[in-house]
């Protein structure tokens, strides 16, 4: 098995419910998305966000409105549905539960 392989695929398991974490403290354009999410090192291809906020929209998690930007072309900002919040409270749950299962497993 490649390792890089592996850690890619622990990336992508954790990357939408970080896009809601992110989201659930603040309305972003994608482009804020992309630099929060390389500044954790949990992305590199910008590529990759797209699919994942389109993925979020079409559950009805996410919205988005356009707002004028003084740097150049209007910007998509995102931002929570209600549902998305519900989610993401769900989300965030099973998240703790995950964490203590694996500590408790790496420290056994």
């Amino acid at each position: 098995m490649n390792i890089e392989n592996a850690k890619a695929q622990m990336k992508k398991g954790v990357l939408e419910y970080c896009i809601l974490s992110i989201l659930s403290k603040k309305d972003c354009y994608a482009s804020e998305l992309i630099n929060e999410l390389k500044a954790s090192k949990l992305i590199v291809v910008e590529g990759t966000l797209y699919p994942l906020l389109t993925r979020q929209k079409n559950a009805g998690l996410l919205s988005y409105r356009w707002e004028e930007s003084t740097q150049g072309p209007p910007r998509k900002y995102y931002t929570l549905t209600d549902s998305g919040k519900e989610f993401m409270k769900e989300l965030d749950q099973s998240w703790n539960e995950l964490v203590a299962a694996v500590t408790s497993i790496n420290n056994q």
